[in-house]
């Protein structure tokens, strides 16, 4: 269900490629038929019968190698929907395969990654020819010299259906590295040293943790966030020295609000360890001497109920991004030995129109990132003598950010950009002389050109007034006749901001002549706070409105029309397609809905599912009546109606932490029976995969050639 996101839709009017006779055998095919059990939900004086309860099953039953009679039959459904979806899709296997190589061979096998200096060392990443994963290195003080391999992420994924290795973490001293591995996609990690000088693996193993470890001062010791094994909520802090059992940890930290996240990190000044508590509404910090690992953490600020922020030491003090008093955030500063809120000192106010997101700090300039009139900019502050300016990237739509900044005594900025038709691209920034080097841009293996594409930034008016924006992006060439191909994307949650990026596998549908659109709907943050908070909560319906409305717009306007025109989200933004399916039907020719969070109202009751409790902040909390009744007018599970759907695709993962499978499989099952049309419905289920999909670095693409394949085939494309 969080935060951030991947990109990533029974029968009607089927395009063969052989004629009649292909399509008289596929319209035979029967979609699978899920039994109904009638389960009785009562809340509030009310009872929801679901009839698809019995899908959802436990962590123990999904890892028990016999499976019981109940996951038999889930698994059955599930493989019962695979087998259809490919049967359906037959006819486009070999375009999927053309598809999937033609992503794939964009993507430069042999790449590296830019280097940055930390420690005495500079760090990167490389990928070889053949290879599904990176491989991680070092070179000591110059890139002349000889190359230490860390991790071979490839010798450590051997064996293993899904992989990741994340969290990589140097000891201050260079001596180890802590990293830490998911083998079933549940985000559930087991931190694993190993010793840099020798290369041999330590038996120190810390499992069911968050991920990363934060490394002392002393490097030897080492703190990390233990999981709920239930909810994987993120419940304690923890201390381990090298050389000792786990079970020999030191609890340092609990947090017993299961509305919090939490988790620990030192500080880019290597002066502090801190612990951070945060969820919707607020943060709470604790913070300790990196030098004294086994002392006492103390609390920066008392916890507040409404306070959101963001902490960060140099030079005897705290800078801290906050929105006390300040819908939009400002920035202040406390001495770091009185931290609490009454010694703060604005460095910059409020404004209304420009919202603060992240600061760097370096010893002579200060760079802010801030959100304005929907786009990241970056703004320098010469600290000596109070000047400052933003960066120009001459484009009109586009998304910046700093990026690696590990030295504070520079004068040098590294930061990223992109566009929807510029390939991601990292570049240092000279502070004073005001220009920027280019260090790298992801190569397009066969070559892209970006003027082949146009851009735009359009606003479309919301049925309540407000203008939303979209970026857009097609090829030279396609034409505003009513009648072209577009994919629309959104998300709108969490205050995630969709910003305009490059994809090169998206050539794929640009180069059809399909446009793509990010609609920047409420919920996201891209014109600020206030942005978030119109589309959240008991203002949740303006977030699927405002993707209706702009759909409407381009229709209007003649990008398309609703026999071509598609909508994609995932996750949270699968439950925007989830309700836009039922609010508007008409508008699309297909959806597409990833790992869509569904079943919005028996997920938001039940805090024993994984991350329920952080959530209710964002969506309410159907315990409480009113909150109960809101959710119920739009969780796409509940509003299914008896009434024709477009074509959709469903796509989910076996072991998703973050929205179970359950949720869209019930969801297609009560789709099956409900609506009124033959149109396709499809559900395709990774069942070694959780929310991310398939682990690698190339095999995800699969999944991409998929949703691409539905859509180009009912739009008829065939190559």
């Amino acid at each position: 269900m969080k935060r951030y996101i991947m990109l990533f839709t029974i029968i009607g009017t089927i395009f063969a490629l052989d004629g009649n006779k292909d399509k008289e055998a596929m319209t035979e095919l029967k979609p699978p038929t899920a039994e109904k059990i009638p389960y009785v939900l009562s809340a509030h004086g009310y009872d929801r019968i679901d009839n698809y309860y019995w899908m959802r099953l436990s962590d123990e039953q999904k890892l028990a190698k016999k499976p019981d009679a109940q996951t038999q039959k889930v698994l059955d459904n599930l493989h019962a929907e695979n087998a259809f979806k490919n049967d359906i899709l037959k006819h486009t296997e070999k375009f999927q395969n053309e598809l999937f190589d033609e992503i794939v061979g964009r993507i430069k096998k042999d790449d590296e990654s830019v280097p940055y200096m930390d420690n005495g060392y500079w760090y990167y990443t490389r990928y070889e020819k053949g290879k599904e994963y990176p491989i991680h290195c070092r070179k000591k003080r110059s890139m002349d010299g000889v190359e230490e391999v860390m991790i071979d992420v490839n010798t450590w994924a051997e064996g293993h259906d899904y992989f990741s290795l994340t969290s990589l973490s140097v000891s201050p001293n260079n001596k180890y590295v802590a990293f830490s591995v998911d083998t079933l996609s549940r985000r559930v990690y087991t931190i694993n040293v190993k010793d840099l000088e020798t290369g041999e693996i330590l038996k120190d193993k810390i499992k069911g943790v968050q991920g990363a470890a934060a490394w002392a001062m002393d490097s030897k010791t080492f703190f990390y966030t233990v999981k709920n094994d239930i909810t994987l909520l993120s419940e304690h802090i923890n201390r381990h020295t090298l050389g000792s059992s786990q079970s020999d940890d030191v609890r340092v930290y609990t947090e017993k609000d299961n509305t919090y996240y939490i988790g620990v990190y030192r500080s880019r000044s290597d002066k502090y360890m801190i612990i951070y508590n945060n969820h919707t509404l607020n943060s709470q910090f604790h913070i300790l001497k990196a030098n004294n690992p086994y002392g006492e953490f103390r609390e920066f600020s008392p916890r507040e109920a409404v306070h959101e922020y963001s902490i960060e030491h140099y030079n005897e003090k705290f800078y801290i991004v906050t929105n006390w008093d300040a819908l939009n955030f400002r920035l202040m500063e406390t001495p770091d030995n009185s931290t609490s809120k009454e010694n703060w000192i604005e460095v910059i106010a409020h404004r209304d129109d420009v919202m603060i997101l992240d600061i760097d700090v370096f010893i002579n300039h200060l760079v802010v990132s801030e959100r304005i009139d929907g786009f990241r900019q970056i703004r320098v502050i010469d600290q000596q003598n109070g000047e400052e300016h933003y960066i120009d990237f001459g484009e009109e739509v586009f998304t910046s950010y700093t990026t690696t900044n590990i030295s504070f005594n520079t004068n040098i900025l590294r930061y990223g950009f992109t566009s929807l038709k510029t390939p991601f691209s990292t570049l240092d920034y000279n502070m004073d002389t005001r220009e920027s080097t280019l260090l790298k841009q992801t190569e397009v293996v066969g070559g892209h050109n970006p003027d082949d594409y146009i851009t735009e930034r359009l606003l479309a008016p919301s049925r309540d007034g407000t203008m939303i924006p979209i970026s857009i992006v097609y090829k030279k060439g396609y034409k505003k006749d009513g009648n072209g191909n577009l994919l629309q994307y959104a998300y709108g949650s969490y205050g995630a901001s969709m910003d305009p990026g490059f994809r090169s596998s998206r050539l794929s549908y640009l180069d059809r002549g399909f446009a793509f659109a990010i609609a920047h709907i409420r919920g996201g943050q891209e014109y600020g706070r206030q942005w978030y908070e119109d589309g959240k909560m008991f203002n949740k319906m303006n977030t699927f409105t405002d993707f209706i409305d702009c759909s409407q717009f381009l229709i209007s306007e003649n990008y398309t029309n609703s026999d071509h025109l598609f909508a994609m989200g995932g996750s949270a933004g699968g439950l925007l397609m989830g309700a836009v399916l039922n609010l508007a039907p008409e508008l699309y020719k297909g959806i597409i809905a990833s790992v869509p969070f569904v079943d919005v109202t028996t997920t938001m009751m039940d805090e024993t599912i994984p991350l329920t409790s952080n959530e209710w902040d964002e969506w309410g909390d159907p315990r409480e009546k009113k909150e109960y009744d809101y959710i119920m007018t739009y969780s796409p599970y509940d509003n299914i109606v008896q009434q024709d759907y477009p074509n959709i695709l469903v796509t989910t993962g076996y072991f998703d932490s973050q929205v179970q499978y359950w949720e869209p499989q019930k969801w297609v099952a009560k789709l099956r029976d409900m609506k009124t049309d033959n149109k396709q419905l499809l559900f395709h289920t990774n069942m070694e995969a959780g929310h991310g999909g398939k682990s690698g670095r190339f095999l995800r693409y699969r999944e991409d050639a998929l949703e691409m394949a539905f859509m180009f085939d009912l739009v008829g494309i065939r190559r």
